[in-house]
């Protein structure tokens, strides 16, 4: 195996246990929600002014898909709509009392994923992040000219 795929499983690898460490504990805490229902209330929380296009743009997804989902995470008392004096065209949303319950669940998991996670990286040296930042700057501008070359627009679908 040479060291360009070496390296590509070892960060395969890598990713794949991240992400499994990760979901199980989300899974563990918030299992009646799927992970775009959490990401919606996650960037609601956030973003002050968030409607339909604002997430869409954030998650890469349709307008259409995300009025499908603020509508379920609506029904299930998640999130409520509102308009600003101001705007009476545009829908925004923000987080109900049960939503922001779920907001606060997210970021402790968070907090927690990063306490986990901070005795390996107060090991490792600015060189070395340096060097790893610089290899994925680097590796994303080359895969975006290749997706270019498609003619396509990435879409979190198409991953």
């Amino acid at each position: 195996m040479s060291k360009e795929e070496q390296a590509m499983k070892g960060l395969w690898d890598m990713f794949k246990k991240r992400m499994w460490l990760d979901s199980f504990r989300m899974k563990e805490s918030l299992m009646a929600y799927n992970p775009s229902e959490i990401h919606c209330i996650a960037y609601i929380g956030e973003d002050m002014d968030s409607n339909v296009t604002k997430l869409a743009e954030s998650f890469d997804m349709t307008r259409g898909a995300i009025s499908k989902l603020t509508k379920k995470l609506i029904n299930k008392g998640l999130i409520e709509s509102y308009q600003r004096a101001d705007n009476k065209k545009e829908v925004y949303f923000k987080l109900t009392s049960q939503g922001k319950k779920i907001y606060n669940i997210h970021e402790d998991i968070h907090r927690e994923f990063k306490d986990r996670d901070q005795p390996f990286f107060n090991q490792v040296t600015e060189e070395q992040l340096d060097v790893i930042l610089d290899f994925a700057n680097k590796y994303n501008t080359h895969l975006d000219a290749e997706i270019m070359k498609l003619g396509i627009k990435m879409r979190s679908d198409n991953l």
